[in-house]
């Protein structure tokens, strides 16, 4: 049987081939249409928009930081200011190998191995594409020795920074603050956009109250770069317009210190640890404000080790305190002029009656004695002798009469308990007792009952009752005034680096106490003058040749409690740390104020002794040499400032 065999259709497979051809060649028609089409929509339509994006492939937008306002005290003095420096940054994504690189790092001595756990949380904070400063301030010596290996070193670079400068080390630091590298922290609660390419930020004091005002605003400019990311001046034949734009420095501040006055207050303190707060009753104006030990705030502008950081919180004596705004002491006899007002407002006192001072004073129905201080007893007294020759005697009984509750709601309006509203950071309110506070305070049944012996010791300004040294000067200024009280302030005016315009900030008065009679100012006032003269606690000290009237109190603040069978004459048989603290608050002159001062001593002794002459000098500087009473601003900061400053601020 024979198969049929297939003969193969040529024509058939012709037809097949050309419409596969067409298919085909309609197919690549449309897509070189399609080509065409995106060619003429990227070339032609969307030119613009692909220049831009070529250009910054190629321009790379760099932040210039503003310059940081400059701070003045109130007679153009200079006390912060800005200097050339140069510090270590790293960009992140040029780094091929962080670990390796900072290890490198360490090895040539740019960085301490102690400090890289932060300096790791430093970078991993800031995004990839941001310089990220690593280490502050370099000297010549670390310059060099990074120069000559910087090509071991991608994406790690020296750059010219303004670093913050205080020519006057560490006076008027507590009140100034200083600036540090921005951490985490600050990062949370920043712009991130308006500290591009700024490396401090204020941390303490006026430096970080007034950071806004301080910064400025940053400007920026387009840098050529090739394709390793480094500038050049141009690329190939073209080269292309860079955009600049200029920063403006931030404000300067006047502040209301006077560096007279304050360099003073800290020489006349010493090496002693203490506060002194000095106010202008008039206005509010601080004029000085010490806490000591201090610190050099240059030392956090060029960047502490984590070894130098440490010795300066692990100091006994707490340099990093600041003792005129958190530092909360007794208040000892300070607070006998604050009694007497209430005693006499709520009339359980006559002012011109005498009291027996035998040495100790009992509570009615009670057997439990409380002590004279130590300069024993008094004998007969009135109201007027009681605060010159502060009887305590006199004061727990009036005390007892008053009671505690009477005693808190009186010296509340005085300041106590609360914050004075100064114009920095970080104060505190201290402690006023009242039966309500104890029952909040303590938890046990038995701890809440409020007992009379501790009313009569809050009467002498000791037990539970807490003041801080700018609340102490803020009532003595309430006391200046008769009962008118201001904000205190340490910043009186901006200067706008633009225009030159200088605004000035109004003081702003907090309150007005208008229940007491001058008749009643003038019997307290009284007695403070009398603790300046004839046998007063302080007329041998702060007292001496007066050219001015002084009113002034003292005040030694226990620091431990003494038993009843010990003697109070102790302060030089116990350890330093527990004799009494001492204190002093005065206002002068006496028929117009101007200025109101609060003086501690920690573990000064005697008020007279330890505070008082520090006072004097201080009233003496501020009084005496032809102090400005601060209306207008200085000639430095008007507009008509010396060669030197307006370079300075040009940089």
């Amino acid at each position: 049987m024979v198969r049929g065999v297939r003969i193969k259709d040529h024509w058939q497979e012709q037809r097949l081939f050309e419409r596969r051809a067409i298919v085909a060649g309609v197919v690549i028609g449309l897509m070189t249409l399609a080509l065409l089409v995106r060619l003429f929509i990227l070339q032609v339509v969307r030119y613009d928009y692909y220049l831009e994006l070529s250009q910054g492939n190629r321009v790379r937008i760099e932040p210039v930081p503003a310059a940081r306002g400059m701070i003045f005290d109130r007679n153009g003095n200079l006390l912060a200011t800005n200097q050339p420096a140069y510090q270590l940054e790293l960009v992140r994504e040029e780094v091929p190998d962080l670990e390796d690189t900072l290890a490198r790092l360490v090895e040539i001595g740019l960085l301490e191995e102690d400090d890289l756990d932060e300096v790791r949380r430093t970078i991993r904070s800031r995004r990839e594409f941001e310089s990220v400063p690593i280490r502050l301030r370099l000297s010549e010596d670390d310059i060099a020795r990074f120069a000559v290996r910087r090509f071991e070193f991608p994406g790690v670079d020296i750059r010219t920074r303004l670093a913050r400068f205080y020519p006057n080390g560490e006076l008027a630091v507590h009140a100034l603050g200083y600036v540090g590298a921005i951490s985490e922290q600050d990062l949370q609660r920043i712009d991130r956009a308006a500290y591009a390419g700024t490396t401090l930020i204020g941390k303490l004091g006026v430096e970080s109250a007034y950071e806004r005002e301080l910064h400025g605003t940053n400007g920026f400019r387009e840098v050529l770069v090739n394709a390793h990311g480094r500038p050049v001046e141009k690329q190939g034949a073209l080269t292309p317009e860079l955009r600049t734009k200029a920063p403006v420095a931030g404000q300067d501040l006047l502040l209301t210190l006077d560096l007279r006055v304050q360099r003073v207050a800290e020489e006349a303190l010493g090496d002693r640890r203490g506060a002194v707060v000095a106010i202008d009753p008039r206005n509010g104006d601080v004029v000085a404000l010490v806490s000591r030990p201090g610190f050099d705030p240059n030392l956090f502008g060029r960047g502490l080790t984590r070894a130098e950081f440490n010795a300066l919180q692990n100091d006994p004596n707490r340099p990093l305190f600041n003792r005129a705004l958190r530092g909360t002491y007794p208040s000892g006899s300070t607070i006998k002029p604050a009694l007497a007002l209430a005693g006499l407002v709520h009339g359980v006192v006559n002012p011109d009656a005498h009291r027996f001072c035998p040495g100790v004073y009992r509570l009615p129905g009670s057997s439990l004695a409380f002590r004279e201080g130590r300069s024993g007893r008094h004998g007969p007294v009135d109201m007027r002798d009681a605060i010159a020759r502060s009887c305590d005697v006199y004061f727990y009984d009036l005390a007892h009469q008053l009671e505690v509750d009477r005693i808190s709601s009186f010296l509340a309006p005085l300041g106590f308990g609360s914050e004075t509203g100064i114009d920095i950071g970080g104060e505190r309110p201290g402690l006023l007792p009242s039966r309500e506070w104890k029952r909040r305070a303590f938890k046990r049944r038995e701890d809440q009952i409020w007992f009379p012996g501790e009313t009569v010791n809050f009467g002498i300004g000791q037990g539970y009752f807490l003041v801080t040294p700018i609340q102490l000067a803020h009532y003595t200024a309430i006391l200046a005034n008769r009962g008118v009280a201001y904000r205190p302030r340490l910043v009186r005016a901006l200067r706008d680096p633009v225009t030159g315009e200088v605004r000035q900030l109004a003081p702003q008065k907090s309150t007005e106490i208008k229940n007491v009679t001058p008749e009643q100012w003038q019997v307290v006032t009284e007695g403070m003058i009398g603790a300046l003269r004839g046998r007063g606690t302080a007329a041998a000290t702060a007292g001496r040749n007066m050219t001015y009237t002084i009113a002034g109190k003292t005040g030694t603040a226990q620091v431990f409690t003494v038993k009843r069978t010990e003697s109070l004459d102790n302060q030089k048989t116990v350890p330093e740390h527990l004799r009494d603290h001492s204190w002093f608050i005065a206002f002068a002159p006496v028929e117009e104020p101007r200025i109101a001062v609060a003086v501690l001593v920690e573990n000064g002794g005697f008020g007279s002794t330890g505070a008082a002459p520090i006072a004097r000098k201080v009233m003496d500087t501020w009084l005496l040499e032809a102090a400005p009473d601060g209306d207008t601003p200085p000639p430095s900061f008007d507009g008509s400032a010396s060669p030197l400053v307006t370079r300075v601020e040009r940089e």
